[in-house]
């Protein structure tokens, strides 16, 4: 093929794939899935913030999670939190030591707003929210118990959650209104 052949093929090669690329990105419709309704939106992925903002109604105590964690969380976590492996160890740790600090619920997580949030939406493993609003303050409760953090009879709801002193919550640098 004589260089001006070429040329010419590669020119309207180009024009093609222009052709093309306009053509898609003027697409108004995208026809992926269905529409969701409002109704389907409420309560989906909600974020806890550190002050408690969005936890919805229910309570428990350390006492009732111990039930739940026992036939939900051991396989992962141990039965007294010290986990399978070092990323699902829940209890110890110093962020303090003097080589690689081990984060664990009680050593590093700031606010228990934030444990509360993890577990409703990340836990367990294997089901991620499987568990009713109720069940995770009584799981949430039984993890800040196997901490030190909180008695067994400590009963914790939208209110209480706020009011507990995590032991790192000093640890962090607040850099959410840095633009």
């Amino acid at each position: 093929m004589s260089l001006p052949k070429k040329i010419f093929s590669l020119l309207f090669f180009m024009a093609l794939v222009q052709f093309n690329f306009n053509a898609l990105s003027q697409e108004q419709v995208v026809r992926l899935g269905t529409p969701i309704s409002e109704s389907q939106l409420e309560d989906f992925d909600l974020i806890i913030s550190p002050d408690g903002d969005g936890l919805p109604a229910g309570s428990g105590t350390a006492l009732q999670g111990k039930t739940i964690y026992e036939t939900r969380c051991v396989a992962c976590h141990a039965i007294s939190g010290e986990g399978t492996s070092g990323n699902t160890r829940l209890v110890g740790g110093d962020m303090h030591s003097e080589g690689n600090p081990i984060r664990t619920v009680g050593s590093y997580w700031p606010y228990a707003s934030t444990l509360f949030d993890f577990i409703r939406r990340a836990m367990p493993a294997d089901s991620p929210k499987s568990l009713s609003n109720t069940e995770v303050y009584q799981v949430t409760a039984y993890v800040l118990y196997l901490n030190g953090i909180i008695n067994q009879y400590a009963i914790l709801n939208s209110e209480t959650l706020t009011e507990i002193n995590m032991p790192n919550k000093d640890g962090f640098i607040d850099r959410s209104q840095v633009q």
